[in-house]
């Protein structure tokens, strides 16, 4: 059973969701917040394996909620930390980059439809990020490009074998682990554990992470001429 708990500060948004997701026998609302102070005590209670954190919220908003949340977990049971999915209104909106440093797992559209949201509560349940891999590199570079993240040692990727280093910038382009493996004329087997393996060398949580981190040490940049 996945345990979900719904943030948002309007009552109408929380109850649709709540809704939705009762409807399927895999998972369960374990608990409500209308703001990021309140979610912060709900989770510390409930223990959820998801948050839907809406990110305008009163007092504490959403990007903070989930920077405290990761680093309350990484302190105690990095095990034990939540997936977060970051809700929003608008397309490439402009706090959904923070979210994604922050520590959430990828991002919903309030909008998005029953069976969208179901499986994305799942992926992310999962171990996964939620977000084609174009979507994604998508997003990335709109902030790359309009305002450069803080840029991250370099060093740290020294970890990597020259293959790793391949796939991640790979990852880091918008590539799925088939058109990985195609390119490198690997099995997709072999990529899913050069990518396991560069997330634990790297201490990243997914696939948005490593994008990210692709950006802001240098090893890609930001190239909207190519569509990927």
């Amino acid at each position: 059973m996945i345990r979900v708990v719904v943030v948002d500060d309007q009552q109408l948004v929380r109850t649709g969701f709540r809704v939705i997701l009762s409807q399927t026998p895999d998972i369960t609302v374990v608990g409500e917040a209308a703001d990021g102070h309140e979610a912060l005590e709900v989770v510390r209670a409930t223990r959820p394996d998801v948050v839907l954190m809406d990110i305008r919220m009163p007092g504490l908003d959403g990007i903070e909620a989930t920077r405290r949340l990761r680093e309350e977990c990484r302190r105690s049971n990095p095990d034990s930390a939540p997936r977060i999915l970051i809700l929003t209104t608008f397309d490439l909106d402009e706090y959904v980059f923070a979210g994604l440093q922050a520590g959430a797992s990828g991002f919903l559209f309030k909008d998005t439809r029953a069976v969208d949201l179901l499986n994305a509560v799942r992926v992310v349940a999962a171990g996964q990020a939620v977000a084609a891999p174009t979507v994604t590199r998508r997003l990335i570079e709109h902030f790359v490009t309009a305002a450069p993240p803080p840029v991250r040692d370099a060093s740290s990727l020294d970890a990597l074998t020259a293959r790793e280093r391949e796939v991640l910038t790979l990852i880091a382009l918008g590539r799925s682990n088939g058109e990985i493996a195609g390119q490198l004329h690997l099995s997709e087997g072999t990529v899913k554990g050069h990518v396991n393996r560069i997330l634990t060398k790297l201490d990243l949580r997914d696939r948005v992470q490593a994008v990210i981190l692709g950006y802001r040490t240098g090893l890609v940049t930001a190239d909207p001429a190519d569509p990927g």
